[in-house]
């Protein structure tokens, strides 16, 4: 079982109360928290742990990479058993559910078990308040219809409570890029587990502590969607174009500005050029390219990005003489080939040259499990 936890303190206790309570005598288990806290959860967890009748462990994490969904991530490849059931530590997910999840795995011959509040049985009752449970229902929805294939069978994707098999995560641990506090998401997207089951349950009330979600975390579950959504560079280029076009507005808002003060029009279309430029960098770098902005600091990729952006409006006049006067093409048509062209050059050099990492980055991010593993073997003194 992998819980992950952040200041969770006050309910631990129960928690492994229930689950040990639950427990069939022919299910060996073992709770692994992941904890990020800045309170005594670890404490609690290690005090808790003295009476409980199945092993339980603590990886505290000083670095919360990845938030709820990293933990879980590195919970799992820390994980031996065939199955492992995630869930969270406030009492919402009833831990009397786990071995009906792992049964139920067994029985249908499925790679992931959910336990879903929108299956037929289920419950929401345990969100606080209409607006949690709105939020709850459009991310659904929104989930559901921009990756219908992927999650098909799966009624609650945003459900934080299931049974995976470890050989389907591990089988594309390669590949997955956690972030925010929808795991569930990650994992059916990415590892696409070939045969799905649910289980309906009821979303209980929080035991103890405050919830986590927060403002900030929904401002993350949209990075992720989108990160998911522009996996292939087929959508990353639809975005980008998309993304591209939102630029006229703060570009057309500048002009009539700097216009209105006097300026004439030329040296205004340039400067008022750079409001869009900024504007379509802002949203590709925190939503298109966010898990390649370590590989070059903020200024690099801005002023790359800069470059390319005006470089374009340099290549599209000459390409447009060349189509008209050379081809004999009219200007219409011409323009609009010049534009896809130099939009698709666009891309794909933004991709090359301002999001792909160096090429020393590029070692060592083909190399960090080695180094991963050669660092704990030093750390605790084995050969």
């Amino acid at each position: 079982m992998i819980i992950p936890t952040f200041n969770e303190a006050g309910n631990v206790e129960e928690l492994l109360t229930r689950l040990a309570a639950g427990l069939p005598a022919h299910l060996e288990c073992e709770a692994l928290f992941v904890d990020d806290s800045t309170d005594d959860t670890p404490a609690a967890i290690e005090r808790a742990a003295l009476t409980c009748p199945f092993p339980v462990n603590v990886i505290h994490r000083e670095v919360p990479t990845g938030g709820l969904s990293g933990a879980v991530v590195e919970g799992m490849k820390a994980a031996a058993s065939e199955w492992i059931v995630v869930m969270d530590a406030d009492l919402q997910h009833p831990p009397s559910l786990m071995p009906e999840l792992v049964e139920t795995g067994r029985r249908a011959g499925a790679d992931l078990v959910v336990a879903s509040r929108y299956a037929g049985g289920g419950s929401h009752a345990g969100l606080s308040g209409r607006y949690r449970v709105a939020v709850s229902r459009t991310s659904t929805l929104a989930t559901k219809a921009l990756f219908r294939s992927a999650l098909r069978g799966i009624s609650d994707p945003m459900s934080g409570f299931f049974a995976i098999r470890r050989s389907t995560v591990h089988a594309h641990s390669d590949i997955l890029k956690p972030l925010g506090y929808k795991i569930l998401l990650e994992l059916a997207i990415r590892c696409r587990p070939r045969v799905v089951a649910e289980v309906p349950f009821s979303f209980q009330e929080r035991f103890a502590g405050e919830s986590k979600s927060t403002v900030r975390e929904g401002l993350r579950f949209l990075a992720h969607l989108v990160s998911l959504r522009t996996a292939t560079p087929v959508a990353r280029m639809v975005v980008f174009g998309l993304i591209g076009l939102t630029g006229f507005l703060p570009n057309l808002c500048g002009l009539a500005a700097l216009t209105a003060m006097g300026l004439h029009y030329l040296p205004a279309e340039v400067v008022a050029n750079q409001f869009g430029v900024l504007w379509n960098f802002l949203l590709i770098d925190l939503l298109l390219f966010r898990d390649r902005r370590g590989h070059r600091h903020w200024a690099d990729r801005l002023g790359r990005f800069a470059l390319l952006a005006n470089a374009d409006l340099v290549l599209r006049i000459p390409l447009i003489a060349l189509l008209v006067d050379g081809v004999g093409m009219s200007v219409l048509p011409a323009t609009a080939l010049a534009l896809l062209t130099t939009f698709v050059i666009r891309f794909i050099a933004t991709e090359l040259l301002v999001y792909l990492p160096r090429r020393g980055q590029a070692k060592d991010a083909a190399a960090p499990p080695a180094r991963a593993e050669a660092e704990g073997r030093e750390k605790e003194g084995t050969p």
